[in-house]
């Protein structure tokens, strides 16, 4: 198969990039939705359970294969037995002619799991499985493995998620998948006001309310933790280089064990009484120490009237 030019050779603009396609399928039970999603979250357009006879015509163009479908991001399909016209001897030839298109970098990843495992999923869900809803779940797992013999030979990779976590599938996926082989953390860092509520969305909460505070000042009430003054006055307190000391290191070796465990999004709440003040600029503190560290950031201020959320192009 012939690939794409390489990017010091002067016509290698003239050639566009394969577009990578990956095709998920397997047993019932195996964990196909969640790799559609992991997938998904690597920057995937996530199709589930398209028939078979349409998996050509939605990569290119009309009825004319000579006309690729300019896919602005990669593409994951979900196919099963679910899927309508799907057959286990016409799919290896499908996928065959597939791969014989330079546009795209197919990949077939065909997920297994032992038997007893799938019927535990079945039983502790109480779902059907649906090849035969009206049978015993063993005899379904039986006749379904050896219908995707076929297709389990045509797989690229065959992922056995028995003792998998999801964690654990999102990191062979990543590292499989994801560009560069691995996905950063979307980081999130949002100053609150705790008479307006604990924000929904937050997975760590810090309560900053014991420092100083700029509100029983005159001259600075009217400001926030965005000017010099008020920053420079919140700093004073004792208290404040310590904790800000222990938050960022906390934080330093907690990130990577996130990244470990999969998560794509971490959202980090610190609260003051009006959120005007001490939260907006121990919030801002910390976005520039994980930007430093290289991280992406995004800061929002939800409770300081005519602001709008920061990223890194307005730090």
């Amino acid at each position: 198969m012939s690939r794409p030019l390489r990017a010091e050779s002067p016509t290698a603009a003239l050639v566009p990039a394969r577009t990578p396609v990956v095709v998920v399928t397997g047993l019932s039970g195996a964990g196909k939705s969640s790799a559609l999603h992991i997938l998904e979250d690597i920057g995937f357009e996530a199709i589930d359970n398209i028939p078979v006879a349409l998996l050509g015509r939605l990569l290119w163009s009309g009825n004319d294969p000579s006309h690729v479908a300019q896919a602005r991001e990669p593409l994951a399909v979900g196919v099963d037995i679910r899927t309508r016209d799907f057959h286990a001897d016409a799919f290896p030839r499908e996928v065959a002619s597939l791969r014989a298109r330079d546009a795209f970098d197919l990949s077939v990843v065909f997920l297994d799991c032992e038997s007893n495992v799938l019927v535990r999923r079945f039983t502790e869900t109480r779902r059907r499985h649906p090849l035969h809803p009206d049978r015993p779940v063993n005899d379904s797992i039986r006749t379904e493995r050896s219908l995707l013999a076929p297709v389990r030979a045509a797989a690229d990779v065959v992922i056995d998620t028995s003792q998998l976590s999801v964690a654990e599938l999102r990191r062979l996926l990543e590292r499989r998948f994801a560009p560069g082989g691995a996905r950063k953390l979307t980081l999130s860092v949002v100053s609150f006001a705790y008479g307006k509520g604990l924000p929904r969305e937050a997975d760590l909460v810090f309560d900053v309310r014991f420092l100083r505070n700029p509100h029983y000042d005159d001259a600075l009430r009217p400001g926030s933790g965005l000017d010099t003054a008020v920053a420079r006055y919140i700093e004073q307190d004792l208290g404040f280089a310590p904790f800000l000391e222990s938050l960022t290191g906390m934080l330093t070796r907690l990130l990577p064990r996130y990244r470990e465990e999969g998560k794509s999004y971490l959202t980090i709440a610190v609260g003051c009484t009006g959120g005007r003040h001490r939260s907006v600029l121990v919030a801002e503190r910390l976005a520039a120490h994980m930007r430093a560290h290289g991280d992406d950031v995004l800061v929002r201020h939800r409770d300081l009237e005519g602001t709008r959320a920061r990223g890194d192009d307005q730090a």
